[in-house]
């Protein structure tokens, strides 16, 4: 058994990521912002209330008349790192091709936030946006949310917390190479890459230090693609999957598509073909030709 099964040792571990991230994140930024030089970078600051705490948001404008629909970001990083900036490139490409402000969500994050912190915070911020759209200059009733890796994963969760909760409305979920079940070892799953970028013992990592308690990694918000979980999701808002043919979570996205298209909701679930998890931040050509997929429904869902 490794050692990384022991929530202390995970999260000692996700705390000595995320000071190398920390110490990262200056080059990091740059590389991100330097990326697509040519989809502006109009941007203003946000903090979100929440009973979590307040929420840091970086809010990207679009080149639009009036108020927008609005697209909520969760950022990926297992759950556990803040790499919010990594989500630059992405944000900008929405704002400039769908039309949509987007807010890119700062949220919390464990081992310093454990389960179930991050998706209530996520929730309360997207109820916060729809509420707010008045103050803020966007329509809060042509509202998407979406993430990648983690971000994806709470997506997932703040969809079927606003199924159960009765809102706020949402045009679409977009779960991009999303982990959708935590309650099945990452030694269970398999990745087809030859050298896949997400190892067992990172999945390890992020899972011990987010959901400490493994009786809890069956919980519909974090593992709706388990077999565990049964409820009726006729009426969660429509999605669109998306993932990765190469990566180690690729199963557990294809499952909770399947799963969606029986409630109904599923608007398309695309397979990147040669693809591993976060293939989009090294692969240009491909990260565009999947960005347009995901501008082209975002735009389609909050069409007036």
């Amino acid at each position: 058994m490794s050692l990384l099964t022991n929530p202390r040792m995970a999260a000692l571990a996700a705390r000595a990521m995320q000071g190398a991230v920390g110490l990262g994140a200056r080059r990091a930024t740059a590389v991100a912002h330097d990326r697509w030089p040519e989809l502006p970078r109009t941007t203003r600051e946000l903090r979100i209330p929440t009973s979590v705490g307040s929420a840091a948001a970086v809010v990207y404008l679009p080149a639009t008349d009036g108020p927008s629909p609005v697209h909520v970001n969760f950022h990926g990083g297992g759950y556990v790192l803040p790499s919010t900036e990594l989500d630059d490139p992405l944000c900008r490409f929405l704002a400039a091709e769908a039309g949509v402000t987007v807010v890119n969500v700062d949220y919390v994050v464990a081992p310093q936030h454990p389960f179930p912190a991050a998706p209530h915070q996520a929730y309360e911020v997207v109820r916060w946006v729809a509420e707010h759209g008045g103050d803020q200059g966007w329509d809060g009733a042509r509202l998407t949310i979406g993430g990648q890796s983690a971000g994806g994963g709470l997506a997932a969760a703040v969809a079927r917390l606003a199924l159960e909760r009765g809102g706020p409305r949402l045009a679409l979920q977009v779960l991009h190479y999303p982990p959708l079940d935590l309650a099945t070892s990452a030694k269970d799953k398999s990745a087809v890459a030859e050298r896949p970028m997400l190892r067992p013992w990172m999945a390890e990592v992020f899972d011990g230090s987010y959901v400490p308690d493994a009786r809890q990694r069956a919980d519909r918000l974090v593992s709706p693609a388990n077999p565990a979980d049964t409820a009726d999701l006729t009426g969660i808002a429509p999605a669109v999957v998306i993932t990765a043919e190469l990566d180690l979570l690729r199963d557990e996205g294809d499952r909770y598509a399947e799963r969606l298209r029986r409630a109904g909701a599923l608007v398309h679930h695309h397979v990147v073909q040669g693809a591993d998890h976060a293939y989009d931040g090294n692969d240009d050509d491909l990260a565009r030709r999947v960005y347009d997929l995901i501008a082209a429904r975002v735009r389609d869902a909050v069409a007036a």
